[in-house]
């Protein structure tokens, strides 16, 4: 790292950091500008008509009541499957893109860094049986909202914590 820093490369001032980027790992931990994103594409992806876990529908309509939340903890696939396994309540959980500019990216596009997209988790839930209060204590417990651009090895504007 010394060397690499004598010869002028521009390196983050924690060790870890450091030889990450060294190596090359991880994505981009600064968001990209509007102007600058991929233009992505028209057509959304295909979603399937039945949650594969838990059986339910993974589109609207929604029954009667039901309430959604959209939470970017990190990734999605660990996160959605933590939110599926809440006691009650939880109607649906579905894993894309939130907060960017590109339209309707691909998961190599959310990992270039180049669309401004965090991954997230929606959830579709019933207040009657779960609160929003015991969502959102799971929220914030699965991560730590401190580290930024990532949560533990997962490094990347695309892996930042957010809620929508």
């Amino acid at each position: 790292l010394a060397q690499a820093r004598s010869e002028g490369v521009s390196l983050p001032s924690s060790g870890l950091a450091s030889a990450r980027a060294l190596a090359g790992m991880g994505g981009p931990t600064a968001m990209v500008l509007p102007e600058e994103a991929l233009p992505g594409r028209k057509g959304a992806m295909r979603v399937a008509d039945k949650h594969h876990v838990l059986k339910t529908p993974m589109k609207a309509p929604w029954p009667k009541g039901a309430k959604v939340c959209v939470f970017g903890n990190g990734c999605f696939w660990g996160s959605e499957k933590g939110f599926w396994r809440l006691p009650f309540g939880i109607i649906s959980t579905a894993v894309g893109y939130a907060g960017g500019f590109t339209p309707n990216p691909t998961y190599e596009e959310a990992c270039s860094g180049k669309t401004g997209h965090t991954e997230a988790v929606q959830v579709v839930y019933d207040p009657s049986q779960i609160s929003l209060v015991d969502i959102l204590r799971w929220f914030w417990e699965a991560h730590d909202p401190t580290q930024g651009m990532g949560q533990g090895h997962d490094r990347g504007t695309q892996y930042r914590s957010a809620l929508y």
